[in-house]
């Protein structure tokens, strides 16, 4: 699915989030986002896109398109695990950035169309109320935003302090400012709707999936023994400390077959409990292992082969390891969230992420028993996730641009 190149309206595309974290090798879903609508812009949008970033000093700039590209590119080989030093892709987006500190950035010819839009897909600088409305202002631009979530309102015992009242500030910018707003959810879109205008237009569009065609990695090997996979970054909402405890509680026990947990994902914050017991707990040492920068590649290939996803987060706003593992066929045990029912439906197992007994007889379930392995298995196999690959959500999203820049 692509777009008739004769009608594309003016985009100005947002890229201050890649920039502010190159070289991380282990993308956020965020990151996955804006790199995703970037990438198929800057192949399918022709001289009707300019790239932009926010700068400190200099606000809202545009940047060398041949730049951004070359960035976006080596990005995608870092996610994907080929040979790319994390630094360079540092180096890379230290060079774009300072261009503008030092106004050496290429110039490049203004949209001469009415109303562009300017697309910002992350929350990077949406408290920077005036920097964006005087960008707008300058290029008779319309706003769109995607929000992923009002967690820091909704929990922010599980953000970092003050998250609460700077997301506060983002929704007011939105608010104020945002000619139309694309959210993954319909949850979120429920959640986000008392903080803005009864007539600002709010677009549920899902994440896309990128797994599709991964090759099997031969870089990391998958555990002889039975194992679950908890994928995600090592925060307090992710409840990483319920699996802790319960693996803590199998290996004490007499369990013939003791399963092996593996957790992905870079460590966040607030998260001392859960550190200490990773590292100096030591009855968990022989059943838990962490990876915190495995690329895509690797992931899916022990995704592919564990017993089951395991997801007890408190909160989310899509998911998307969720839909990762029931596109690999691996069944899922979740927390019992609407976000999560709305996402994958009938296809997985619901649970309560504070009952830890109901997680301790599924996980003995699905790494002991056969034939419930055996059902599970084979419900996530006839499943087709309500999904599509990245291009097609991107499409939707741009589709939905485009409904907005012809009003």
């Amino acid at each position: 699915m692509t777009h008739n190149t004769s009608t594309h309206h003016p985009i100005f595309m947002d890229v201050s989030r890649l920039l502010a974290r190159a070289g991380h090798s282990v993308p956020t879903g965020i990151d996955r986002t804006e790199y995703e609508y970037a990438a198929y812009l800057a192949k399918h949008w022709g001289d009707a896109l300019v790239f932009v970033a926010y700068h400190p000093v200099h606000g809202i700039c545009s940047l060398n398109r041949l730049d951004v590209v070359r960035f976006l590119s080596f990005t995608a080989a870092l996610w994907a695990g080929k040979a790319t030093n994390p630094s360079t892709l540092k180096w890379m987006a230290r060079k774009i950035l300072l261009s503008l500190s030092f106004g050496r950035c290429v110039a490049q010819e203004t949209h001469t169309k009415s109303s562009p839009i300017y697309l910002l897909l992350s929350h990077h600088h949406l408290m920077k109320e005036r920097c964006i409305q005087s960008f707008l202002k300058k290029n008779n631009a319309r706003l769109v935003v995607m929000i992923h979530d009002i967690i820091p309102i909704e929990f922010p015992e599980y953000s970092r302090p003050g998250e609460d009242k700077r997301h506060l500030l983002r929704l007011k910018t939105v608010a104020r400012l945002a000619h139309g707003i694309i959210v993954p959810t319909q949850s979120v879109a429920h959640a986000l709707s008392p903080f803005m205008p009864t007539n600002l237009p709010i677009k549920n569009i899902a994440h896309g999936l990128h797994i599709w065609g991964l090759e099997k990695p031969t870089t990391i090997t998958v555990p002889s023994q039975p194992y679950f996979v908890c994928i995600g970054t090592i925060e307090p909402r992710k409840n990483h400390l319920l699996l802790l405890n319960i693996w803590r509680n199998l290996a004490k026990s007499q369990h013939t077959i003791i399963p092996n947990l593996i957790i992905i994902g870079r460590r966040g914050w607030e998260n001392e409990n859960v550190l200490d017991m990773l590292e100096r707990c030591p009855t968990l040492q022989a059943h838990v292992q962490e990876y915190n920068a495995l690329n895509d590649q690797q992931v899916v290939h022990l995704l592919r082969h564990a017993q089951a996803l395991l997801f007890p987060s408190f909160a989310e706003g899509f998911g998307l390891p969720l839909l990762e593992a029931l596109a690999v066929q691996t069944p899922v045990v979740c927390s019992d969230l609407a976000v999560f029912r709305e996402v994958a439906g009938t296809s997985a197992i619901y649970l309560d992420p504070l009952d830890g007994p109901e997680w301790t007889r599924a996980i003995n379930s699905l790494s002991i028993s056969k034939s419930t392995l055996s059902v599970e298995k084979t419900a996530v196999t006839t499943y087709v996730p309500p999904i599509n690959p990245w291009p097609t959500q991107v499409c939707l999203g741009l589709d939905f641009l485009t409904s907005l820049h012809n009003t």
